[in-house]
């Protein structure tokens, strides 16, 4: 059977002609498509990184009506596309419209971000999916009946260890119907637009003011309207340039505000102070709030304690070094460098003021190197999110263990029984090239010991130095340095400061014996620490370690005559047996700390809590006066403070009348909780103590303790809680 087509010779060539012209185009489509992929519309959009689309929440949409679109970005595991402020680097998506006329598309709908940290900085982003709504307004004379046609073309940016820049062009089209409402909604997209709204912000906060100070930027914002329990607030700045990213944020709730510290960023007096309030409240749910602050001074109970400014930080960090030669935890090291600089280095002539010119700057170098490499890294952990402090580094019990072993080695070198350090140290040696190595290390490890200790001045000049930029910080820290190695350079600088000097004799050597227990105290000292730290299992691994330690230079002191055969075979104990000393200190790092008990009870009746932001609260709410210690068992100021000012019978007899309640902080071990308190009041170390009356301000109290300076605040307290009341 045949069929005859009925088509006109004419329709035929119109038909062949419009085949010819579709193949044309899929072959210029195809052909984009290879070169150019972004360039050719389509809905996904699927990258190596991503998967986009653009969705709209509604199945058509009536003339005169609005309805929400949304940019959904399907993200690859572990990479991030950013916020509109992306942080220290970064690109937020962008988007072009190619939209009929009248159509309007509204901007893009940013959800609350999270931080992401990269190295020392910090972008703003999003992980795994990201949401932007848009608002789309059809005019009331569009055609119903008329689809709607629209296109988007975007950009973005995606990262991991590398950033990679892609595009993508959609296409979308609307259905119209008749002006009844808003169509109905699309059931395979409804969880998408839910998600979205969740993570908008839930609103607009009023009042917020932002206070700037030499330190740091002050943001005070009314509670009102903000959860009642908070667990956590973050800023994050709509403002590149506003605030350091990375860097930490405390806050504290009173009299209805919320203060949130931020450190200011390269472009804090020019960047608005706008951004975005992400709060999380007790049961764990987050919030965000818009924020658009307006720069002036913080209220009264928000103000900053008495920022100091710039020149006094300096005065300040170069008194607390002064001060810090005097401190019980430098002591074992000032008469190491006596010794050090009385012998051979007293004498007359042009030789022995350059020796002793030379050794006064060794020193100071060692000090330096070893302060500028402790404050690089601090501000490198902080700066990567990490609640450090000064003297975090014993926080680390393997660090504890390796200072145990380098007391007692010293100890051991200090009483003969072994004679390494000698060239180390410069405490044997005559006037030899050795002394200005040795007076190097000696500088070294002054600052390794004073490093952990906390001086008068020094708390806060420290504290604000971590607020500043990392130069000036450096600088800071430098000068604390500098401070700490300045007696023992103008004895080296000034002749007449070493005329004073005593003569060399014999009796260097029997005080250089006698230096050995102070070494060996320190030594058990550290262990102590350790056992804070780790527990009995703790003191049982570096008293292992100490005896390794203490067979292997015994071994390589009594085998120093022997043929070098031989000493091959020592050597290789020797070696096995520091090995195990160290293999055995690293070990600590793997104990938990022991279970801390509720509370303690000194034997002078005085009873402590632990200390906790929530306990701390509620004893402020209940109007009770509160006493605050802050403290660490490798603190040797903080020890002195507790047994001379804190142990007495009528201390605790005043604490109980008064009914203050004691809560200490153990900052022994790494506690986030009590790093943001000490930076809350301006401090990076302990010692800190703060009484807080009934009513009022809190009392910082000097870092330096006396039981009169306690009971003072405590009845200055009293007295005006009874005047009130009257």
């Amino acid at each position: 059977m045949m069929l005859q087509s009925t088509e006109t010779p004419a329709s035929i060539l119109q038909r062949r002609s419009a085949c010819r012209g579709s193949f044309q185009t899929g072959i210029v489509l195809l052909g984009l498509s290879l070169f150019w992929p972004g360039l050719v519309p389509a809905n996904p959009v699927t990258t190596e990184n991503v998967t986009a689309r653009l969705v709209a929440e509604r199945m058509e949409v009536a003339p005169g009506d609005t309805l929400d679109l949304a940019l959904v970005f399907e993200i690859r595991p572990g990479w991030h596309t950013y916020w509109r402020n992306p942080g220290d680097s970064g690109d937020p998506p962008r988007i072009h419209w190619s939209l009929p006329e009248g159509v309007e598309a509204g901007p893009l709908r940013w959800p609350r971000p999270e931080v992401i940290p990269v190295g020392p900085l910090a972008n703003y982003g999003y992980s795994e999916r990201a949401v932007h709504l848009v608002a789309l307004s059809v005019p009331a004379e569009w055609p119903i009946g008329e689809p709607v046609h629209i296109r988007a073309d975007v950009d973005w940016l995606v990262c991991e260890e590398e950033c990679i820049p892609e595009s993508g062009r959609f296409d979308l089209t609307l259905p119209t119907g008749a002006a009844v409402g808003p169509g109905p909604i699309d059931p395979l997209q409804a969880d998408v637009f839910a998600a979205a709204r969740a993570g908008l912000p839930d609103g607009r906060i009023e009042g917020a003011v932002l206070g700037v100070t030499d330190a740091l930027l002050g943001l005070v914002i009314p509670s009102d309207g903000l959860p009642e329990e908070i667990d956590g607030a973050w800023f994050f700045a709509g403002e590149w340039g506003l605030i350091e990213h990375a860097a930490e944020q405390p806050w504290r709730l009173a009299d209805g505000l919320l203060r949130i510290d931020l450190s200011p960023g390269a472009m804090s007096d020019e960047a608005s102070p706008e951004g975005l309030l992400v709060i999380a409240d007790a049961g764990g749910e987050v919030r965000s709030y818009e924020v658009a602050a307006v720069r002036g001074p913080l209220p009264g109970a928000m103000a900053p304690d008495g920022p100091i400014e710039l020149p006094l930080a300096f005065l300040f960090a170069l008194l607390g070094g002064l001060i810090l030669n005097l401190m019980p935890c430098v002591f074992p090291i000032l008469a190491m460098k006596a010794l050090s600089l009385i012998n051979g280095l007293s004498g007359q002539g042009p030789e022995a003021a350059r020796e002793r010119v030379l050794h006064g700057l060794a020193y100071t170098a060692g000090v330096l190197l070893f302060f500028a490499v402790l404050a690089m890294l601090l501000l490198a952990l902080r700066a990567g999110g990490a609640a450090v402090g000064w003297g975090f580094q014993l926080q680390y019990p393997p660090f504890v263990v390796f200072m145990a072993y380098v007391f007692f080695v010293i100890g051991l070198s200090l009483a003969g029984a072994v004679t390494i350090g000698s060239r180390l140290m410069s405490l044997g040696g005559a006037r030899t090239g050795s002394g200005t190595a040795g007076a190097f290390g000696t500088g070294a490890l002054a600052a390794l010991v004073a490093a952990p200790c906390t001086a008068p001045f020094m708390g806060a000049a420290l504290g604000y130095a971590v607020t500043l930029s990392w130069p000036l910080a450096l600088a800071i820290m430098l000068t604390l340095g500098f401070g700490l190695a300045l007696p023992f350079l103008l004895l080296s600088l000034v002749p007449r400061l070493a005329r004073l000097l005593p003569k060399p004799g014999a009796w260097m050597e029997t005080l250089k014996q006698a230096l050995a227990f102070p070494m060996f105290a320190a030594a058990a000292w550290l262990v102590w620490v350790l056992s804070v730290q780790t527990g009995s299992a703790g003191v049982a691994l570096v008293l292992g370690g100490l005896v390794l330690l203490a067979f292997g230079l015994w071994l390589r002191e009594r085998t120093r005559g022997l043929h070098s055969a031989r000493r091959r075979w020592v050597l290789a104990a020797t070696s096995a047996a520091l090995v195990g000393a160290l293999y055995l200190g690293v070990a600590t790092d793997r104990l938990a700390a022991p279970t801390l008990s509720e509370g303690e009870q000194s034997a002078s009746g005085l009873a402590s809590e632990p200390y906790s932001p929530e306990r701390l609260a509620a004893a402020r709410d209940e109007r009770r006066p509160v006493f605050v210690n802050m403290t660490a068992a490798w603190c040797i100021t903080c020890l002195v403070n507790e047994r001379v000012a804190l142990s007495t019978a009528d201390l605790a007899r005043s604490f109980s009348d008064a009914g203050v309640l004691y809560l200490k902080g153990d900052w022994t071990n790494r506690d986030p909780a009590i790093t943001a308190y000490l930076a809350d009041h301006g401090r990076n170390g302990v010692p800190l103590y703060v009484f807080y009356p009934p009513d009022g301000e809190p009392q910082v109290l000097p870092q330096i303790l006396t039981r009169d300076m306690v009971l003072s605040a405590i009845r200055s307290s009293t007295s005006g809680s009874s005047g009130r009341d009257g």
